[in-house]
């Protein structure tokens, strides 16, 4: 299994994930409630949101992580390869950030997420 399979698996594996191309390029767009939570495809790697712009230049001055391109700030490029424990926990952080981030409504229309 290549490192992008075990990738698209994390984010499989997450309630309500759901995997989309939108740009037919390739692309695993893996998005809850209509909303990108992790993106691989523009470059290797997997592109996933952090909680603030700090957060952000933190993971990239300590865990080889780089800006993701043409995404805001709060956002970073994982380069294939990293290791798989912080890839899934970095993914795991972005679903939980843009999930809460949904309407109250939509939220609760979701499966449970228990947060493993």
């Amino acid at each position: 299994m290549t490192w992008r399979d075990e990738i698209n698996a994390i984010c499989a594996a997450l309630p309500g994930a759901e995997k989309s191309d939108p740009w037919d390029g390739g692309h695993d767009c893996w998005k809850i409630g209509g909303k990108m939570f992790a993106l691989h495809g523009m470059e290797p790697g997997i592109c996933v949101k952090c909680r603030d712009i700090e957060t952000a230049e933190v993971l990239r001055d300590t865990i080889n992580a780089e800006r993701a391109p043409y995404f805001h700030r709060s956002w970073v490029r994982l380069p294939e390869g990293t290791d798989l424990n912080e890839a899934r926990h970095r993914i795991h952080l972005s679903y939980v950030l843009i999930r809460s981030g949904l309407t109250k409504k939509l939220q609760a229309s979701l499966p449970a997420w228990e947060g493993r």
